[in-house]
């Protein structure tokens, strides 16, 4: 049956592996890391702080990695990838001895260099496996890659929660290095040499964008991402832990599901948004579904204040605000892609990701801090404050996309 596949399905169900794989120990090394500091006694702004490096070095490397994509081929960019998670993974398989805040934030940045590298390359390989003009195959395909990818590092929370229950900590890392590593040797052998290399070599001048529309999707994508990351990332499994008193799987399970019933909706964007009546979405349909979401989290945020039935809000809330946040995301990553330029996309993508992760680096940090000060009611009114500023953000998008224009 692959057999018959034409080689661009058969590198873009690679190019998909490569990710998948990678995404089960990203999204299992970030909830191992949370949980085992935690129980060791580090305080949230503390745990925050190891995501530190992850976070600042996932900027650096979204905007570097796509011109290196762009000049290298991005084969090479995802491989490199694979290769320095292993690396992060065996760092961390040291004794606790080892495992003091300098050694596990250096390993954090190795792990967020990885994961933008790996993201970028795949994100920006769809653009050269879809023919151009094929507006909706290219938002099917990036929704499926996107929300499949989602799924699994809810997959990945679970998986790290059920390992640190079962074998402890350094040796899930080394489960996890071994299995990766078989990854990597298999995209070595079979990965094409020149998906995405661009016909005449960017300068490193070209790395910020230039189109308005990337740069104002971009400032949307960073607050957006910013907005679940100050609740999600280190307040929320610190709080159900340490309010409701749930134990590691049970932390670990209830964030996989969400993360995976997000993934799911992800996938099925292009027919919530209008792609099975024959509608592409443009920048109208990001302003409509950013304000919702911004309502959504504003109810979530008084009800938690009012104290009012708090696990039942913030359990089925959670639910709610992951399934509209999924279309938002989907929406996204389809117009960066629409958006990006067919020679060389890696550079547009590689920019809009570098506002992603500079989003995810502010929510991170101020997950942390203000949870330690305010709690989870203080996170959640700062989201609502950047998800509102998404919302306005995304009235400046062009209302149809340069392809239909």
């Amino acid at each position: 049956m692959l057999a018959n596949l034409s080689h661009s399905v058969k590198q873009y169900m690679l190019v998909t592996f490569n990710y998948w794989n990678f995404t089960i120990t990203d999204g299992a090394l970030r909830m191992l890391v949370v949980l085992y500091f935690h129980q060791l006694g580090y305080s949230a702004l503390e745990v925050a702080s190891l995501f530190l490096f992850y976070e600042f070095f996932g900027v650096v490397t979204n905007l570097i990695g796509g011109w290196l994509g762009a000049r290298l081929g991005l084969n090479r960019t995802m491989n490199i990838g694979l290769a320095m998670q292993v690396v992060a993974l065996l760092m961390l398989a040291l004794p606790n001895v080892w495992l003091t805040i300098p050694w596990v934030m250096a390993a954090q940045a190795l792990s967020g260099i990885a994961k933008d590298l790996n993201k970028m390359s795949a994100k920006s390989a769809i653009k050269t496996l879809v023919p151009s003009g094929e507006q909706g195959r290219l938002y099917h395909w990036v929704a499926v890659l996107t929300g499949s990818k989602n799924a699994l590092k809810g997959l990945g929370f679970f998986i790290g929660g059920l390992l640190l229950s079962w074998i402890g900590f350094q040796a899930a890392m080394l489960v996890m290095a071994l299995v990766l590593s078989c990854v990597f040797v298999g995209s070595l052998i079979s990965l094409d040499g020149d998906i995405g290399k661009a016909k005449s070599k960017p300068k490193f001048s070209q790395l910020f964008s230039k189109s308005p529309p990337i740069n104002i999707l971009s400032a949307a994508r960073m607050c957006l991402f910013g907005a679940r990351d100050v609740w999600f990332v280190v307040a929320l499994p610190i709080y159900l832990g340490s309010v409701f008193g749930w134990d590691y799987l049970w932390v670990g399970g209830f964030l996989a599901c969400w993360i995976i019933a997000y993934g799911v909706v992800q996938g099925f964007a292009p027919k919530i948004t209008g792609k099975a009546s024959g509608r592409t979405p443009d920048g109208h349909a990001a302003f409509y579904w950013a304000g919702l979401l911004t309502l959504v989290c504003g109810a979530i945020a008084y009800a938690v204040q009012m104290q009012w039935q708090p696990q039942l809000v913030i359990v089925a809330g959670l639910m709610l605000f992951g399934a509209i946040f999924a279309v938002n995301s989907s929406l996204h990553s389809y117009l960066i892609v629409s958006y990006a330029k067919d020679d060389g996309v890696s550079l547009d993508v590689g920019f809009y990701y570098m506002a992603n992760a500079m989003g995810r680096l502010i929510g991170t940090l101020l997950s942390g801090w203000i949870f330690q000060l305010y709690g989870l009611v203080g996170c959640l009114w700062i989201s609502v404050a950047l998800l509102l500023a998404t919302t306005l953000i995304s009235l400046k998008l062009p209302k149809l996309t340069q392809a239909e224009a």
